[in-house]
């Protein structure tokens, strides 16, 4: 029987039987993604401020704070200086102590350089010329003691010291920070005063304390308007100030001279006689510009200057009090111990008429009550530079 051959076993091609196909499963639809939250913007960064940048702002306060310290050093060594003769001459009758007459010069011209140069400072302007300018002026006649000069210098340094005085104070709202103030420009405008009679210069009394009162506020008004942004800020409250304070000093200075002019023989003795009774009763007799119009319209320029910037026209004129005061030593014949009694009564008189002034001012703008006054006082936080920053 014949074999027969499958076809797998046949010479050549073989091809392969392929497996049934399985039928595929059905996918089950994926649930839906749930959406992600959206992300949160990161903030930027700050940059970090490099290390080669801070040594520079260490040094520069630390600079400003050294010159700050060396002034206040040099103004005290300066004050004591020119205190010398004046304590030698209480302490003459119990200890004799001499007190060379370069001491009280040197002290001057010291004084005059540091007053000028915080004076730049505070002004905004060039503070290194202007000081290295009083140094040479001030030198010159020290040692050339031309009288021309040490009268220049003497009036100088008097007028110098009234504005620095007004400059040298910071707002104040409540009445204590007010003394305060007022205590700081009196004290600038006591060693100015100080130094001008340690010039030790022949000048005649009235005529340069009309001539510092006009220099100091002439030039307290020239930077009390850029401190107070000029005619724009004034506002009807700076107009009446400026005009009443204008108006005030005039009638003031035009009746004294008047007085002593044309006055009747027997008014100006039974003014003369009233001076020197209250003279022996209090010991002194306070000038009438400081505790009328300087003390008073500084109190309450420093006071407005925490609320608005008009104050500054307030404490412009408190340059004409200050001037009375750095001029006081320049009469030979007024004891040491009369002028510090009759600034002392000045300073009590013009606080207190500052204070009526300042309540009556509160009383009119509509703060009535104590509780509406702390609230207000509080309230009252107009930012200036400090007291040794520039204020332009």
């Amino acid at each position: 029987m014949p074999t027969v051959s499958r076809p797998e076993q046949k010479p050549g091609r073989r091809r392969a039987v392929p497996e049934p196909r399985r039928a595929r499963k059905a996918k089950e639809p994926r649930p839906p993604k749930e959406p992600r939250p959206p992300k949160q913007a990161r903030p930027p960064k700050q940059p970090r401020p490099s290390k080669q940048a801070r040594p520079p702002r260490e040094r520069r306060s630390f600079s400003a704070r050294t010159l700050t310290l060396v002034w206040f050093v040099a103004v005290l060594a300066a004050a004591a200086a020119l205190a010398a003769p004046l304590v030698a001459d209480l302490i003459a009758d119990r200890f004799s102590m001499a007190v060379p007459t370069w001491l009280p010069l040197a002290g001057a011209v010291t004084v005059t350089t540091a007053y000028t140069l915080a004076l730049g400072v505070r002004a905004g302007g060039r503070p290194l010329i202007a000081g290295a300018l009083a140094l040479v002026l001030s030198l010159a006649a020290a040692v050339s003691a031309v009288p021309v000069l040490l009268a220049g210098a003497a009036v100088s340094t008097a007028a110098v010291g009234a504005v620095l005085g007004v400059l040298a104070t910071k707002p104040a709202a409540r009445f204590p920070a007010v003394v305060r103030e007022v205590l700081v420009a009196t004290v600038v405008a006591a060693v100015a005063a100080l130094a001008a009679d340690g010039y030790g210069a022949r000048v005649s009394p009235e005529r340069s304390g009309y001539l510092v009162l006009a220099l100091a506020l002439l030039t307290a008004l020239v930077l009390v308007f850029r401190l107070a942004a000029g005619l724009q800020g004034l506002g009807t409250r700076g107009g009446v100030v400026v005009v009443g304070g204008l108006g005030l000093l005039a009638v003031t200075l035009a009746y004294t001279e008047a007085l002593s002019r044309w006055g009747s023989p027997g008014l100006i003795e039974s003014i003369d006689d009233t001076l020197v009774r209250l003279r022996d009763v209090a010991g002194a007799v306070p000038r009438p510009i400081q505790f009328l119009i300087g003390f008073p319209a500084l109190a309450w320029g420093v006071s407005t200057r925490a609320r608005r910037r008009q104050g500054w026209w307030a404490c412009a004129f408190g340059a004409a009090g200050l001037a009375g005061v750095s001029t006081t030593l320049l009469s030979t014949d007024l004891a040491l111990s009369e002028a510090a009694l009759g600034l002392g009564y000045g300073l009590v008189l013009g606080l207190a008429l500052g204070y009526l002034v300042i309540r009556t001012d509160t009383f009119l703008s509509g703060t009535r009550g104590a509780r509406a006054r702390r609230a207000e006082e509080a309230a009252a936080h107009r930012p200036e530079p400090p007291r040794t920053a520039p204020l332009l």
